[in-house]
């Protein structure tokens, strides 16, 4: 048996020794595939790939048609719409995830960004203090729970909406829970983004959503850039010089971005939310053991496709 950890943007080594450890021990072999420049180099090797773990790296039908003796993908992290999942499951390959291993360091990420821009991107201004500002979290998941525990260390008034979480369930952590995504805007200065990029959710987050956000509003996206309807958004910060936009996204307008909105716009260089040695290794370690017990115990707990 094969495992293949294919890896534009490597797993920390550490990372890596803990994959091993897993697979070598189940008595399978570990491939590695790490800074590949042109996509041939992946597909020539998943040839003999009866698994792949991966990170942001994209599997298409191309790569399943190559891969024929691949059986599972395990993306280590939550989102996954960097697999074509029809294709996967026509190619009767399992997909699996790995939710809640990056989520304290997407939920920190996030707040640190909030504290950035509070203080006026440290300029040397006077800014502002998030203790008492109303926090919306839209998208009540793994990394929206982590955002509302460490958020209630800041004194926040926390409040959620996600059309799939029971609001009970929210409730029970302190957070209120909203009904509606309006209602969740129109209430919070502060809204953070989670939810993920579906059919539904892209281009959802647009200027009629956006502009009954409150005087002082800010969006934090660690969410995925899809959602975002960006030339709704830039109308949106042209109208409203109070409004400010920070995302681990890079948007595709990013320069525009920049050049209009300097002081209310922040996008990291690339997608660091899980770039911690932390989330690393816990996410790499969690797609090995699910690797394992698909092979040995036909677990498929974290299949996202049909």
């Amino acid at each position: 048996m094969k495992v293949l950890i294919a890896t534009d943007k490597p797993f920390a080594k550490v990372a890596v020794d803990g994959i091993r450890k897993e697979i070598e021990a189940a008595g399978y072999e570990l491939a590695l595939l790490e800074k590949y420049t042109e996509k041939a180099q992946l597909l020539d090797a998943v040839k003999d790939a009866n698994a792949i773990i991966i990170r942001s790296d994209i599997i298409d039908a191309q790569v399943l048609d190559a891969a024929k003796e691949l059986k599972i993908v395990v993306r280590a992290g939550a989102g996954y719409d960097n697999v074509d999942l029809e294709a996967a499951t026509a190619h009767g390959v399992c997909v699996m995830n790995t939710p809640g291993q990056n989520s304290n360091a997407v939920a920190e990420l996030a707040l640190g960004m909030m504290v950035y821009a509070a203080r006026n991107f440290f300029n040397g201004t006077s800014g502002t203090e998030l203790m008492g500002k109303k926090l919306g979290i839209h998208a009540y998941g793994n990394v929206g729970r982590n955002v509302a525990r460490i958020a209630k260390g800041f004194g926040m008034e926390i409040y959620a909406y996600d059309a799939f979480c029971p609001a009970d369930v929210i409730e029970k952590d302190g957070v209120k829970a909203l009904t509606s995504a309006d209602e969740l805007y129109q209430t919070c200065d502060v809204v953070s983004l989670h939810i993920p990029a579906t059919p539904e959710t892209k281009k959802s987050i647009n200027y009629a959503l956006l502009k009954q956000m409150p005087k002082g509003a800010m969006l934090v996206n660690t969410a995925r850039k899809e959602v975002i309807n960006e030339d709704e958004l830039i109308k949106l910060m042209e109208d409203r010089p109070d409004f400010k936009y920070l995302t681990d996204i890079m948007p595709a307008a990013n320069d525009k971005f920049t050049e209009l909105f300097a002081g209310r716009y922040f996008s990291t260089p690339k997608k660091m939310g899980a770039q911690t040695a932390e989330a690393n290794i816990n996410a790499g370690i969690a797609a090995a053991t699910q690797i394992v017990g698909f092979f040995k115990d036909g677990c498929e707990k974290f299949r996202v496709n049909k």
